[in-house]
């Protein structure tokens, strides 16, 4: 039987590409000179250490960073900005999470998408994907434009097509 997984998955080498573009061209900014910046990535935990000189510099760094990631290849949606930033000494700080990977809610959000849809396919969670499966490919090609379609505000991929 035809089957394909939905995954929500951030390629660690894009994001790093991603961070040290946004480091090279905020250091190339004329705003910014002089200015205390410090962008950090942790690889293990995909977490971002933000800090600046002020909250207007943080906007400008987070739209600097949606926009470098997103010709990287990553969906703005897979950053978690809903930490609020804070001030440490003469700092704002800032903490932002990048969503690796499906949640046991996300993926019962996509699950009820598809069970709610009528078409013919069967959606499975396994761990931190979807599996769904159907008797024909073109059932599993209306769940993919479903998908895209639909505003879940979830970055999703979809791989392992199997006929």
């Amino acid at each position: 039987m035809p089957s394909f997984d939905i995954v929500s998955k951030v390629e660690a080498q894009a994001l790093d590409n991603a961070i040290n573009v946004v480091k090279k061209e905020i250091t190339n900014r004329f705003d910014f000179k002089d200015a205390h910046v410090v962008i950090d990535l942790n690889k293990k935990e995909y977490k971002l250490q933000l800090e600046a000189d002020d909250d207007m510099k943080m906007r400008q760094i987070l739209d600097v960073l949606i926009s470098r990631s997103h010709k990287q290849g990553i969906a703005p949606e897979a950053f978690d900005f809903s930490k609020e930033s804070y001030q440490s000494g003469k700092h704002t700080k800032k903490e932002v999470q990048v969503r690796n990977g499906l949640k046991q809610e996300d993926a019962k959000k996509v699950v009820k998408l598809i069970k709610d849809s009528g078409l013919k396919v069967q959606a499975a969670i396994m761990d931190d994907m979807v599996r769904v499966t159907g008797k024909k490919i073109d059932d599993l090609q209306d769940v993919i434009q479903l998908c895209k379609g639909s505003s879940l505000g979830i970055p999703m991929q979809y791989e392992n097509m199997r006929s």
